[in-house]
């Protein structure tokens, strides 16, 4: 019975070391493709024209551009990542589908579709609505929130119903404001915001942030306490737009530009800057709620806040809470907005508007800070390299060392990390050849006690033989 228990043991051992020999295989294989370049991800923004931003081309807004708003209805990115256009005949639809981008055929061009929002514009203002075209359902859909009284929301029905029958009314949770009250805190009279992205004009450097945190000459404080002079407005824009720039007192971002701050003494690095497009996932950094994400709903909003409206923001459906005002959306490492306001909170969720970069900059003729990585070297570079749709690096950040706007060098690659980390990291081929070795080791036991084994019974029945 010992002896069949022995050779079951052995077998098992056997079995499991060869297994191991397998799954080692395996992992390194894995590990040897993963270490590889990836192919350059298709992008699908457009920032054509724009000053400092990334030079790739949109295939669904290059063929909106190059079949034109009479025959399309707007572009998004679909749920397998590849653009859908949204059109109005075959002949369109055969084209976009021969540039590899999904047709949809529509009912309504984008040119009905800004009349109809050009219609509601023109109409007497109501504090407290919003709306944007939807370019999945081909509509324009008007929001109103808690605030908007029962005779201003039928009149709004009206002027909705003049301007079409693909304008959809909806009631909206909470009330629509500003976020007044990035990822890091920053101070004034008027109330706290979050930085958003760190700025230059090639003499000074500044921070980008939503225009109604402050008036042009508002003095800025860092941290909670405000006891730390950040800089002071010296641009401002709201409403119509919503964007501001708080140049920095020393002149100078320091070290770290190039970060935004996502909290848990964590940042992310930008390296480029781009227009966001519809279902785009976006990522948004503020110093009252932190990091939280959701995508892309509509381009070109118009809100009607009580101190004014502003038109062309970024529409999604990630959540914001007061403080979070001029915090960074961004996507991969790559600039889209900066917080300007919204509906709802953290808890229940909600709708937040966002103030496009680039629209920005080019107002503000300055240049985005971004990664050296990605800017050919260069310490501080403000344009952006193409290649700029790759993941950005992301690891730790020393709060202590960030300043607004900006935050302490991240760390890449496999810096920082715990050595549990970087054995479990599949990217890594150590913890396969730990695995080959463990086998070929436990093989090797198995044979050797196998062999002394039959040594001893051979020594035992020699002796037993000749005693």
């Amino acid at each position: 019975m010992r002896h069949a228990r022995r050779r079951i043991v052995r077998r098992v051992t056997r079995l499991a070391a060869v297994g191991g020999l397998l799954l080692g295989g395996t992992m390194v294989a894995q590990a040897a493709m993963a270490s590889e370049t990836p192919p350059a991800a298709r992008p699908f923004s457009s920032t054509s024209g724009v000053p400092g931003a990334s030079g790739a081309g949109d295939t669904g807004a290059a063929l909106v551009a190059r079949l034109g708003t009479a025959r399309t209805a707007g572009d998004w990115i679909g749920a397998d990542g590849r653009p859908v256009v949204a059109v109005t005949d075959e002949a369109a639809a055969r084209e976009v589908r021969s540039a590899g981008a999904e047709a949809k055929v529509v009912s309504h061009s984008m040119d009905e579709l800004k009349s109809a929002t050009a219609t509601l514009r023109s109409a007497p203002r109501v504090a407290g609505t919003a709306w944007a075209v939807d370019y999945r359902t081909n509509r324009v859909v008007v929001s109103a929130d808690s605030t908007v009284s029962a005779s201003d929301w039928a009149r709004m029905g009206h002027v909705a119903a003049k301007a079409g029958n693909f304008v959809r009314m909806e009631r909206t949770k909470g009330t629509f404001t500003t976020r007044l009250n990035g990822a890091q805190p920053i101070l004034s009279t008027g109330g706290r915001c979050s930085a958003g992205f760190n700025v230059t004009n090639g003499q000074s450097d500044f921070i980008l942030t939503a225009g109604h945190c402050g008036p042009a000459g508002s003095t800025w404080f860092a941290g909670n306490q405000g006891n730390q002079q950040l800089g002071r407005t010296v641009a401002s824009t709201f409403p119509g737009n919503d964007f501001s720039l708080v140049q920095y007192a020393s002149g100078r971002a320091g070290d770290g530009a190039d970060v935004v701050a996502i909290g848990g003494g964590n940042g992310v690095r930008i390296t480029g800057l781009a227009d966001a497009a519809v279902g785009q996932r976006v990522f948004r950094s503020g110093s009252t709620s932190g990091l939280h994400d959701g995508t892309v709903t509509a381009l070109n909003a118009t809100v009607n806040y009580p101190e004014g409206t502003v038109t062309g923001l970024i529409q999604t459906n990630v959540c914001a809470e007061p403080g979070d005002s001029g915090g960074p959306l961004f996507s991969d490492g790559i600039a889209l907005g900066v917080t300007s306001g919204g509906s709802g909170d953290c808890t229940a969720g909600g709708t937040t508007f966002f103030q496009p970069v680039t629209r920005a900059l080019a107002a503000l003729n300055v240049k985005l800070i971004v990664s050296a990585q990605n800017a050919g070297g260069a310490a501080r570079s403000a344009a952006p390299s193409p290649a700029s749709s790759t993941p950005a690096a992301q690891g730790a950040v020393a709060p202590s060392a960030a300043s607004p706007g900006s935050s302490a060098p991240v760390t890449g690659g496999t810096q920082g990390q715990t050595l549990l980390a970087r054995l479990t990291d599949t990217r890594n081929i150590g913890p396969g050849l730990l695995v080959i070795a463990g086998s070929l080791i436990a093989l090797v036991a198995t044979r050797y006690i196998r062999a002394e084994q039959d040594r001893k019974a051979y020594q035992r029945y020699y002796s037993a033989t000749w005693g």
